[in-house]
């Protein structure tokens, strides 16, 4: 299908998801009760876990990462001013949220919103995104630099240490410096303050050992799980990348995400993040609406990749963008073609 088709096919999507758009005061109290009290239920099971076996606790401590996910989420809707109606609350709950996932809220917003506004842009590939290059880029580059980007794009770099460098550095220092951006990077190092003391008052309650153990375990695990997900929503095989003279929003969003399609529970358990062509046409559209928008609309699904978890295992042979074929190759394939002097 062409961008004219899908333009013509989905002129009207702003008409389409207005009303998926309107918040729900039941449905977000809901969701924070039914996210935060096994969050927390579980964190105090951890602890008293220890007493009888490590494994019990990195056991629960999986099942926990899937409940901050669902904090992070709502976190997440808040800083699109999405999760309730009012900003005051949207921006109270969120700060709230950060301090259990300790990632910044609005430095955080702020750079998610930009990936938002750019997405799929190969003009930006290294604000709110995972670093990615394309054949051309990556044909010209030393045997050095092959060998850096091939061993960050490796499954044990991407999926495990980069996830932890994330949230232990790069939430923390104020790394992008772009215009008007003074008063979010200010932001981040207060958050980054208030955090840092809550937790080192949880720390020093239930000790030092033991809160580390346990929180830092659920952190890393949720961050591991937000990378998978992140990865495989934005560089499956047939994405979307283009630089920005070319670039178009719509397209952009439905074809350029995925459609995740999981078992119910891990829908909910992921706050329906899955259904991610939806949410980055419409951010305005809290998690809690996202599934009933794909379901009733299935034209939004008709021109996006729609993958299972078993068929997302393949993205991670995804390396590097090929802007002549228009879709992720792998290494073998580029060698392959290099071998053949068709890039």
């Amino acid at each position: 299908m062409t961008e004219k088709e899908i333009k013509t096919a989905l002129k009207n999507w702003r008409s389409i998801v207005k009303k998926y758009q309107k918040s729900s005061p039941k449905k977000a109290v809901t969701q924070i009760l039914n996210s935060f009290l096994p969050f927390l239920a579980l964190w105090v099971l951890m602890y008293f876990s220890l007493r009888w076996s490590i494994w019990i606790t990195l056991g629960l401590a999986v099942i926990n990462s899937f409940f901050m996910v669902r904090i992070f989420i709502i976190q997440h809707d808040c800083g699109h001013h999405a999760f309730l109606n009012s900003k005051r609350w949207n921006e109270a709950i969120g700060v709230v949220c950060s301090f259990f996932t300790s990632i910044p809220f609005k430095y955080w917003a702020k750079v998610h919103n930009f990936h938002h506004a750019h997405s799929g842009q190969l003009d930006y590939r290294d604000i709110g995104d995972i670093k990615l290059l394309t054949v051309q880029e990556f044909k010209e580059l030393s045997r050095w630099g092959r060998f850096k980007y091939r061993l960050w794009r490796s499954p044990v770099v991407l999926f495990l240490i980069a996830p932890a460098v994330y949230m232990a550095f790069s939430n923390r220092y104020p790394i992008f410096k772009l215009k008007g951006w003074n008063d979010i990077r200010r932001s981040q190092i207060t958050s980054n303050i208030f955090i840092l003391a809550f937790y080192l008052t949880l720390a020093w309650l239930v000790g030092w050992k033991k809160f580390f153990l346990i929180h830092a375990t659920i952190i890393l695990l949720f961050a591991v799980i937000a990378f998978w997900f992140f990865y495989v929503q934005h560089q499956h095989e047939e994405a979307y990348k283009k630089w920005k003279p070319d670039w178009d929003f719509l397209v952009a969003s439905v074809k350029g995400s995925t459609y995740y399609k999981l078992p119910k529970l891990f829908n909910w358990l992921t706050g329906n993040i899955g259904v991610h062509h939806i949410h980055h046409l419409a951010p305005r559209i809290p998690n809690y609406n996202l599934l009933k928008c794909a379901r009733e609309n299935p034209i939004f699904q008709k021109y996006t990749t729609t993958i299972t978890f078993k068929e997302s295992l393949n993205c991670v042979f995804n390396k590097l963008w090929d802007e002549r074929l228009q879709k992720m190759i792998s290494f073998k394939e580029f060698y392959r073609m290099e071998q053949l002097g068709m890039v």
